[in-house]
């Protein structure tokens, strides 16, 4: 099949596999050189780790510290009609380089959110490991979530509380920008977004792998967060997104005395950058942000991708040998290029400027579609989309 970008609002129904096996293999070829984890963990569990944040955790734990990998993810393979999600092409370059390499690399496919497979997980790592995970990754982004134990689905939204809210927005294929008004959100959309969104899953995650003694002594969980500036605040951070990292920040720091207590563990909290994600192209406003931020971020020489950050993450923070760094709410705080005052002043200044008549010259608007693009592996430079390719390709660990 000839494989070309089918863009439909702000998702890619068409990914293509050889673009995706370069993306990845430029997120090895990064962490092979800039992240050196002398002591970091050996045996990772990445639970939804076939993008994004996720897929960057892997990677740099792999072939920056040599470390074992599951990965956990729901992803569609290929049909004689259409192509397998990214992910899916994603997880059999990693794997595949991986083996290269000798390293253990396997993974499992399905709704993590699920009993089932948190116990398919949990056999394979009694299995593979004799249990002893020391770094359990969360981070998964889905927009429903069926309740395990009931049986309820559960569906997030991204709206306000309290008050309607209107800014500038942007379509990013033409570049026109209107202003976008949010209407709050029910008491039941607050909550079940927070049931998607939050740290409960989470929670279920680590109380499983703990009652299952798949858990080494001292071992570490993380999840992924984002804050952003006041200017995003009023539908993100104070948002029903926000409701549910409040509960997501409060579930690190039950998981923290949990893990504390029963094998001198640590939970933690990553706010990181914002990034051109799947997740984040969904965000009213946020694209136009992301768009200004990385001209400004660029300029100053402070650009990063998700395998830059989570190099940074791995190497500086988490695993430096030193103490590791918090904030007053005891989260790590990857975000801190971005929320420079500086950066954030001039990001504020071309905020107030910009407008479809000069979106191209005063913001990277051009640098977000081609990231958006690549998480599909379109627009990667040693591909040629003209050729035929092969779809229906098998994850090595899977089949």
């Amino acid at each position: 099949m000839i494989v070309q970008p089918k863009i439909r609002g702000f998702i890619c129904t068409t990914a293509h596999p050889d673009g995706c096996a370069d993306n990845v293999k430029e997120q090895i070829d990064y962490a092979r050189k800039h992240t050196k984890l002398i002591h970091g963990p050996k045996k990772v569990l990445v639970i939804g780790a076939s993008t994004g944040y996720g897929l960057a955790s892997r990677i740099a734990a792999s072939f920056g510290g040599k470390a074992q990998t599951i990965g956990v993810f729901f992803e569609r393979p290929a049909d004689e009609r259409r192509t397998a999600t990214a992910g899916w092409y994603n997880t059999i370059a990693f794997e595949q380089a991986a083996q290269a390499e000798g390293l253990y690399a396997k993974s499992i496919n399905g709704d993590a959110f699920s009993d089932a497979i948190k116990q398919q997980t949990i056999d394979l790592i009694k299995h593979d490991w004799q249990g002893e995970v020391d770094l359990v990754v969360y981070s998964l982004a889905s927009p429903k979530r069926t309740d395990p134990k009931t049986g309820e689905v559960f569906s997030s939204v991204l709206k306000t509380i309290g008050q309607p809210y209107t800014n500038k927005s942007i379509d990013v294929f033409n570049g026109v920008i209107n202003d976008i008004t949010l209407e709050p959100a029910t008491d039941e959309e607050i909550q079940h977004t927070v049931a998607v969104m939050g740290g409960e899953d989470w929670q279920l995650w680590i109380e499983a792998l703990l009652k299952n003694n798949c858990l080494a002594k001292g071992a570490t969980t993380i999840a992924y967060n984002y804050i952003g500036p006041k200017m995003t605040h009023p539908m993100y951070h104070h948002g029903t997104i926000g409701r549910a990292k409040a509960h997501l920040e409060a579930t690190a720091k039950n998981l923290n005395q949990k893990l504390h207590n029963e094998i001198n563990g640590h939970a933690y909290i990553s706010v990181n950058k914002a990034l051109v994600t799947q997740a984040s192209s969904a965000i009213p406003i946020v694209p136009l942000y992301i768009s200004l931020l990385y001209k400004v971020m660029k300029a100053h020489g402070t650009h990063e991708g998700c395998i830059e950050q989570m190099s940074r993450l791995f190497t500086d923070r988490l695993y430096s040998g030193k103490p590791i760094e918090v904030d007053e709410k005891g989260m790590i705080r990857l975000d801190d290029w971005e929320m420079d005052p500086k950066v954030q002043a001039e990001v504020a200044s071309l905020w107030d400027k910009v407008n479809t008549d000069n979106i191209m010259a005063i913001s990277d608007l051009a640098g977000y579609r081609h990231e958006f693009q690549r998480l599909f592996g379109f627009d990667m430079n040693k591909v040629d989309y003209t050729k035929d390719v092969e779809i229906e390709r098998n994850i090595p660990s899977i089949g």
